[in-house]
């Protein structure tokens, strides 16, 4: 099947994405008409593309920014060193120029046919898109229940390999989250390289085997390392699956499918212990991998009967291929290929995430925000079995119901915020007003969001260190969890619609940093409450959680200002 290139990122273009069709500049109306015509004069394969849109390579002319589903451009600037332009999808500095004076169509370049052409991921069914989205959304709970589905087991694990330190108590449960940190900085450029479904498949089958390995495991060391690994290739779907949404979705209907697809990695780690706490008990710890190694190899059965490819260039590369053969014609190339060797695009890949994550401030700082929500989460959870066996008298089957007022929390945010952003942007469009990426941090959602997390904090703090009954702490993780899928899902969304094309690599950044924070914050969690207790220690990460209120209501005001600045934009 075909696969859209994907939506422009650019704020000045977002309004022409799939959704809405119209140009915001006369020289796009010009290229539309150029476009349309050259469809129905020509009802071919190849399409030519004006010179104020195109190039050899599909490059931008003097003010550059790309619609790649559609061939379209608006104007975007280039600069020099870490500006990296945030409004193109595809980088000016790799593609060649055409002179603007040039007035002659390009028979020999390959895109869509149209905006109606079924090649296009866009026009998929709406069945074969959802029926992807729910394998993606099955994918992402498994590997992160992997993550704490098995730490109720833990000290069966130590008693069996014959050790009492609690620091690898500790991190034999983390290592998993920091093989998430490292795993999205290969296979998110591979996958913009290669496509994304090659990379699920691989990842698929790493994921089990380590899994199995996990299960065999004769001594720490090995569990240790063969965890990492289950993390690294466990990654894979928690990187590229916002990249593979945003491909055939448009942005008004983005919202509920990144809903779906986010519940994973923030309901997974919650529901893990429960169903970890109940296996252990009466199966023991080995089972929890054999249990995970049984849902990945379904996973990896049912992925190539229902994954389709989706990455544009990927798929236009595939359809160029295929009429040089149908025709004869060697001249045809990709409107959307770079142009580079192998090696070329791989070294420019591979620096991509780390680039955007130090350069672009949006990137940045957003990353920075779900890292803090990420590591509190995790930071939680070093407590909670302790806070619930020892002040509140649960058994160590028990003790995993603690999580579900995280659990809840998570389900009464979620629909909030996927729905939520959809009405939001519709109503904008329905009103003809340019839809932009910053639509995503709407106050009336964020606001309540990030204030819910310090409350929660506060509260579930407090409640334990004077033993109020447990209602009144799991209330405290409700307000949390609510909180955190609101914060974060309005957060990747946003990065999503304004990175699309390279959206894979804005999400690798973003989870390069908040499993960073995941694996290695709760290593001094237990020292830090051991410290400040359980009152201050929880008000200090409330503090924080405070302090980062501001973020996306700043975002939503001045975002679009710091994506078409000179020091907002990157070049990769």
């Amino acid at each position: 099947m075909g696969s859209p290139a994907s939506n422009s990122a650019s704020s000045n273009v977002y309004d022409v994405d799939h959704a809405q069709k119209k140009p915001s500049t006369p020289e796009e109306s010009r290229h539309i008409s150029v476009v349309t015509e050259s469809t129905t004069e020509e009802k071919q394969d190849v399409h030519a593309l004006g010179p104020k849109a195109t190039n050899e390579a599909g490059s931008t002319s003097q003010n550059p920014g790309r619609d790649l589903e559609k061939g379209l451009v608006s104007g975007a600037n280039q600069e020099d060193g870490c500006a990296i332009n945030t409004t193109e999808d595809v980088d000016a500095e790799e593609y060649p120029r055409k002179d603007e004076e040039e007035d002659q169509r390009d028979p020999n370049l390959v895109t869509w046919n149209g905006e109606d052409d079924p090649e296009n991921p866009m026009n998929w069914p709406a069945s074969t898109k959802w029926r992807n989205i729910a394998l993606l959304s099955l994918t992402t709970l498994v590997t992160p229940l992997a993550s704490s589905m098995f730490a109720p087991g833990v000290p069966q694990i130590l008693k069996a390999f014959g050790t009492q330190n609690k620091l690898m108590a500790t991190f034999v449960v983390s290592v998993y989250i920091l093989g998430f940190a490292f795993g999205p900085l290969v296979f998110a450029p591979l996958s913009e390289m290669y496509g994304r479904v090659p990379v699920y498949h691989l990842c698929n089958v790493g994921f089990l085997i380590f899994l199995v390995a996990c299960a065999v495991s004769n001594s720490m060391d090995m569990l240790v390392g063969f965890r990492f690994l289950a993390g690294v290739f466990g990654s894979a779907v928690l990187t590229l699956g916002a990249g593979t949404i945003s491909d055939f979705m448009p942005p008004e209907e983005r919202g509920g499918a990144m809903a779906l697809w986010a519940m994973g990695p923030l309901l997974g780690p919650i529901i893990g212990p429960i169903a970890g706490g109940f296996l252990v008990e009466h199966k023991g710890w080995r089972w929890v991998f054999w249990l995970l190694a049984i849902l990945a190899a379904a996973i990896a059965v049912t992925s190539p009967f229902i994954l389709f490819e989706t990455y544009g260039p990927v798929l236009l590369g595939r359809k160029t291929t295929r009429l040089r053969k149908e025709t004869g014609n060697l001249r045809l190339r990709n409107a959307l290929d770079q142009g580079l060797s192998h090696k070329e695009r791989f070294a420019l890949a591979i620096v991509r995430p780390a680039k955007m994550l130090f350069c672009s401030p949006i990137v940045a700082i957003m990353s920075l925000y779900t890292a803090i929500i990420y590591g509190t989460l995790y930071l939680l959870f070093t407590t909670i079995t302790f806070v619930f066996e020892d002040i509140y008298g649960f058994s160590s089957s028990m003790v995993g119901l603690a999580y579900l007022g995280v659990g809840i929390g998570m389900m009464l945010g979620l629909p909030v915020a996927g729905k939520g952003t959809d009405i939001i942007l519709q109503r904008r469009k329905a009103k003809g007003l340019q839809l932009k990426p910053e639509d995503r941090l709407d106050n009336r959602l964020v606001i309540p969001g990030a204030c819910a997390m310090p409350i929660g904090l506060f509260l579930y703090g407090w409640t334990t260190k004077h033993h109020v009954q447990w209602m009144a702490p799991l209330i405290g993780t409700a307000f949390l969890g609510f909180g955190m899928i609101i914060t974060t899902l309005c957060i990747m969304t946003y990065l999503v619609d304004a990175f699309t094309v390279h959206s894979a690599s804005a999400m690798a950044a973003n989870t390069l940093l908040r499993s960073l924070f995941g694996a290695l914050l709760p290593l001094g969690g237990l020292s830090m409450y051991d410290t400040l207790g359980l009152g201050w220690g929880n008000s200090l990460v409330a503090f924080i959680a405070t302090a980062m209120i501001p973020v996306p209501i700043l975002f939503r005001k001045y975002g679009e200002k710091i994506r078409q600045s000179k020091w907002g934009n990157v070049t990769f």
